[in-house]
């Protein structure tokens, strides 16, 4: 399935259950609106370069100043790194985080000011044809990420470029999800929408998706139970034996869908990568789960360990 089948077919039809933007506050409205503007005539005034440094001199300043963020950054650094970083690379990979996470967001925030001919030049997707392949099938793709990277621009990317997308996520949404996101809907309703499903309900929207041939994307690096009907496999990370949520690879395999696991980087300039690395199972229903489990959690070590930066949760 290439860009323009998954656009026509039904560019926004959405899984019954499926959620659309939840409703966001009076003030979310307008402080995210001011920011918007504000962001938006920087870009105008001096090109998305300069309000890319922009960015990363706000992100600079931050990271001066919030020193506790600081510290846990440097913490989860330490944990995940190979061997003892010195001082210098923590206070370096730090900077980068901060500059990094502010970048993203600013980003996000401005991605309905862009033409969609321009967005091309900052989206790259590494082995699309294998993602492409999966997708005409017409089973369902999951897309298994971790907690790294910027998932919500990678998102709202693949959705522009008239993939059909869907996440799980925590029910918890952020107010700057729910600004774009409506504003995406407002603006461009011609554009597929990135559909949101909440990780504590059950798992019968996980099922539509990979009926109806869409991409479904979920972190798997979860140990926390929401609900008594998640299930979880247990791997080794980082030294640990730690509990991920295997739900939705199962679910994948059931419906005779491929998981693949990808890896989100974000690069100078506003570029994003999209990285298919390596299939977890295929379509043939021949699954198993706990190896498929650990391959991914090896490969989420590889990855963190060498893109530091774009640690997540800390």
């Amino acid at each position: 399935m290439n860009q323009g089948s998954a656009t026509n077919q039904s560019a926004n039809s959405a899984p019954s259950g499926a959620k659309a933007v939840s409703s966001f506050s009076t003030w979310d409205r307008l402080s995210f609106g001011v920011a918007h503007a504000f962001a938006t005539a920087v870009a105008k005034l001096v090109g998305i370069r300069g309000l890319y440094f922009f960015g990363r001199s706000f992100g600079s300043l931050e990271w001066l100043i919030n020193y506790k963020r600081r510290r846990r950054f440097a913490r989860a650094y330490r944990k995940i790194a190979e061997n003892k970083p010195s001082g210098s690379e923590i206070r370096r990979t730090s900077r980068e985080f901060f500059c990094r996470s502010r970048c993203d967001k600013l980003f996000y925030l401005i991605l309905d000011s862009i033409p969609k001919d321009k967005l091309q030049m900052h989206f790259v997707i590494d082995n699309k044809q294998a993602l492409d392949d999966s997708l005409a099938k017409g089973k369902g793709v999951y897309l298994a990420v971790s907690h790294h990277g910027a998932h919500h621009v990678t998102a709202m990317l693949l959705a522009i470029y008239g993939y059909r997308v869907a996440l799980v996520r925590d029910g918890q949404e952020s107010g700057l999800r729910k600004f774009v996101q409506d504003r995406f809907e407002r603006l461009h309703p011609e554009l597929p929408r990135m559909q949101v499903i909440f990780a504590d309900a059950y798992p019968r929207d996980i099922y539509r998706c990979f009926k109806d041939g869409y991409i479904l994307g979920s972190a798997m690096d979860v140990s926390r139970v929401r609900q008594a009907h998640q299930q979880f496999e247990e791997v080794t990370i980082f030294g640990e034996r730690r509990k991920f949520l295997s739900g939705p690879l199962k679910i994948a395999s059931r419906c005779g869908g491929v998981a693949v696991q990808v890896f989100l980087t974000s690069e100078p300039n506003f570029r994003y990568r999209l990285t298919v690395a390596q299939q977890l199972l295929d379509d043939t229903h021949d699954a198993d789960i706990s190896n498929a489990m650990q391959l991914y959690a090896t490969n989420v070590e590889k990855h963190v360990r060498s893109h530091p930066q774009e640690l997540t949760r800390i």
